[in-house]
């Protein structure tokens, strides 16, 4: 069963439009937002759109030296010390940050590995699938008690979510390893997660969205071989990118901004978005077509999912009782 409202709603932004165009008139005075993989890629370009328009932004970063050096320059930006993929550090980062009595009205959980040789961190855990959702997962929910009503979280899943739903049978990847499933299983999960999120926290005033930002020559592809790279399509046998389909890093940005700050989305939540809209239901295999898979917006995937992520990470802001 998908949900309901996953349908355009004629924004008026596109494929190209960029991170400017979607916070034109947007003020965030006054506002705090958190932005994991703030320095880099798409991240940067969030965080200087957000700053621009009046936000403090908290930049939680694995590499807080290289973090500070890229922000360097930038006012009203914080860089904290936080590895997605060691829930102690995701717990001393939601500690120290609660300790500092400040609330959150945004959190846009950019940072991500992808198509990474096989790693495993933390309990054994498949670092893909530990580092994009359940790192996030766990930093959202320690979090919670600082995002105030009418906060948002946004969620970057991606396209690749195509690749894998949840491999209920062996998420971690314990029966044999492939990057490309393991990568598509965790955005599918961060898709999941803000549908299920999204659900929980309404009451609170608090929404959530997930994210394709598009195709971006970014430090994410560091694991990728060129001729890798070619047969995905991204470079052409020169070497030279493909522009047709590739979104510069401020066009990357621009969807998760969207998300974020757009009035357009004030009375909608739990839906996947790309292009600066909300997506279709996807009806087609071929690779190259817009949408999301069902399986990605389903209530039911995405309610067991938070229930495994509960488990496994023994954090969960919605337990009753």
């Amino acid at each position: 069963m998908a949900v309901t409202d996953q349908h355009k709603i004629g924004s008026g932004f596109g494929f190209r439009s960029t991170a400017a165009e979607v916070m034109d008139g947007i003020d965030l005075t006054g506002t705090l937002a958190i932005v994991t993989g703030g320095y880099s890629g798409i991240g940067i370009e969030t965080t200087k759109a957000l700053t621009k328009a009046g936000a403090f932004v908290v930049v939680p970063a694995r590499r807080a030296d290289k973090a500070a050096e890229a922000l360097a320059g930038l006012s009203s930006v914080e860089v904290v010390p936080l590895d997605l993929g060691d829930l102690s550090s995701v717990r001393a980062f939601a500690d120290g940050f609660l300790a500092s009595g400040r609330s959150i009205d945004l959190v846009i959980n950019s940072a991500g590995v992808m198509a990474c040789p096989e790693t495993r961190v933390g309990r054994g855990w498949e670092a893909q699938f530990a580092t994009n959702h359940l790192g996030h997962y766990a930093l959202v929910n320690r979090l919670w008690p600082a995002l105030r009503p009418g906060a948002r979280v946004v969620a970057v899943s991606s396209a690749a979510h195509r690749y894998s739903a949840i491999r209920w049978d062996d998420v971690m990847f314990d029966g044999g390893y492939e990057k490309w499933a393991a990568y598509g299983q965790s955005k599918t999960a961060n898709a999941l997660f803000a549908a299920h999120l999204d659900l929980l926290a309404l009451d609170a005033g608090v929404r959530a969205f997930s994210v394709h930002p598009g195709g971006i020559l970014t430090p994410l592809q560091r694991h990728m071989a060129h001729e890798e790279l070619v047969e995905r399509g991204i470079f052409d046998e020169a070497g030279n990118p493909n522009l047709d389909w590739l979104k510069t890093p401020e066009q990357g940005a621009a969807t998760q901004l969207w998300a974020a700050t757009s009035p357009q989305l004030a009375d909608l939540g739990g839906v996947y978005l790309e292009d600066c809209d909300v997506a279709e239901i996807r009806a087609s295999d071929d690779m190259a077509a817009k949408g999301v898979y069902p399986y990605a917006v389903d209530p039911d995937e995405a309610a067991r999912l938070w229930t495994l992520s509960a488990e496994l990470t023994g954090v969960n802001a919605f337990t009753r009782g």
